[in-house]
C-alpha cells in the first residue's frame, strides 16, 4: 500500500488530497460516495480484492476524510475541476472506475473511461430526496456553515448516536455491524477541522451533479464504454427508484445485490467478484 498525497490547486486554494494506491496491473479508481462520514475506507475490503489483478487507487474527496476541508463554497464545478485533473495527472494509460453513490455523476462528466461501474448510484442529496424546497435547503446550509450556530447544529447531527440511527436508516442492512467501535472511528471522521462545510453541501443538495433525472440519465446513455450499475435491494424507495429508471437503459449491464446506501462497504465482498468479472470482461471483436 501506497499512501501519497496530491496537491491541487483551486483558484486560490491549495488542496492536499489524500490517496493510496496498490496491487499491480490495469490500473482502477475508486471513489467513495459522498456523505457527512465518506472515507475511502468505505472501499477498503473492495480495493483489497480488486488488487489481485489490478492497480488500485482509492480518494478521499476535497472536504472529506483525511483530505483539506477549508471553508470553501462547495459545489458541483469543484469536484469535477478536482477529478479531471487528478486523473489527468495520476495515469498516464486508460483507466477504469468504480464509483459510489453520489461519484456516479461526477464519473459520468468526465466520460473518460475503460469502464465504469457504478454502486448504488445517486444524483440528489439526502434533503432534496426528502422533499425540502430550494429555500430550506440553502437556509440550513447558511446556517451550519456559520460561525458558532453551524458548529453547534454540526455537533448534534455528527453525535454516535445519532450516526449510528442514520445507519440503520438507510445506509446498512445488518446493524450488528454498527459495533461501538465502528460508530466511534465515523464520528472521529467527522470531527477533522472544517469538517462541516463539504457535508453540508452535500446534505442541502450543493454537490448534486446534475438538476434532474433527465440529465443524469442523458449522461449514463451516453457512455461509450461498457457501463454496469449496482442496485441495492434494501435502497430506500425513492433512490431506488432513480436506480431502476439507469438500469432500463439499453447500453446498461445491472446487477442486483442485498444492500442499502453503503452497500459499496457493507457488501465489499459480494460486490468483488461481480466487479473482477466485468472488468476483465473481453470486448474485443469477434
Amino acid at each position: 500500500m501506497q499512501l501519497d498525497i496530491y496537491t491541487w490547486q483551486w483558484q486560490n486554494h491549495t488542496l492536499n488530497i489524500a490517496t493510496e494506491t496498490f496491487g499491480s496491473g490495469p490500473s482502477v479508481l475508486l471513489l467513495p460516495a459522498f456523505s457527512t462520514v465518506s472515507t475511502r475506507a468505505e472501499l477498503a475490503t473492495l480495493a483489497q480484492a480488486l488488487a489481485s489483478h489490478f492497480q488500485v487507487t482509492l480518494i478521499d474527496w476535497p472536504g472529506f476524510g483525511d483530505s483539506d476541508r477549508p471553508a470553501l463554497p462547495y459545489q458541483p464545478d469543484i469536484y469535477r475541476q478536482f477529478l479531471k485533473a487528478f486523473v489527468r495527472d495520476t495515469f498516464p494509460q486508460e483507466v477504469a472506475v468504480v464509483a459510489a453513490g453520489h461519484a456516479a455523476g461526477y464519473a459520468l462528466a468526465l466520460q473518460s473511461w475503460s469502464r465504469m461501474i457504478l454502486i448504488a448510484p445517486t444524483w440528489r442529496g439526502p434533503l432534496a430526496v426528502m422533499g425540502a424546497p430550494v429555500a430550506m435547503r440553502r437556509g440550513i446550509r447558511q446556517l451550519v456553515s456559520a460561525p458558532v450556530v453551524g458548529s453547534a447544529l454540526y455537533g448534534l447531527n455528527t453525535r454516535p448516536g445519532f450516526l449510528k440511527w442514520m445507519y440503520r436508516r438507510h445506509v446498512f442492512v445488518d446493524e450488528t455491524q454498527l459495533t461501538s467501535d465502528y460508530i466511534a472511528k465515523r464520528y472521529q471522521n467527522t470531527q477533522q477541522p472544517g469538517a462541516r462545510y463539504a457535508p453540508a453541501a452535500f446534505v442541502t443538495g450543493g454537490l448534486d451533479p446534475v438538476d434532474e433525472r433527465e440529465e443524469f440519465l442523458a449522461g449514463l446513455a451516453q457512455q461509450a464504454e461498457p457501463v454496469m450499475v449496482i442496485v441495492g435491494e434494501q435502497v430506500p424507495p425513492r433512490s431506488k427508484a432513480e436506480m431502476e429508471a439507469m438500469v432500463k437503459l439499453p447500453n446498461i449491464q445491472a446487477t442486483y445485490l442485498p444492500g442499502s446506501l453503503g452497500m459499496a462497504e457493507e457488501f465489499g465482498d459480494e460486490i468483488a467478484p461481480i466487479t473482477l468479472s466485468f472488468l476483465q470482461q473481453d470486448t474485443s471483436p469477434t
